[in-house]
């Protein structure tokens, strides 16, 4: 395989993953799959971790994450969802 197309996977795998994040927050059905609405909230995320109060909005965004991957582990111990 040449190495474009390795490269061109990965970066295939990334965005899927990316995608599957927005899924699993619940931004799709809440937006009703609004695309705009999506994309102007990323927008507001990328303004927010630029501005003075970045860090501290990363470390609270981190901590969240974290909670809700441990609460989704003792809910779905085998990782499989329903």
């Amino acid at each position: 395989m040449r190495t474009w197309q390795v490269e061109r996977r990965k970066r295939t795998r990334h965005l899927i993953e990316l995608g599957g994040l927005v899924a699993k927050a619940g931004i799709v059905e809440l937006t009703n799959d609004d695309r705009a609405t999506i994309y102007g909230a990323l927008l507001w995320i990328a303004a927010k971790l630029k501005s003075e109060g970045g860090e501290h909005a990363r470390a609270l965004w981190v901590e969240k994450a974290k909670a809700a991957l441990a609460t989704a582990r003792i809910e779905e111990p085998n990782g499989l969802r329903t």
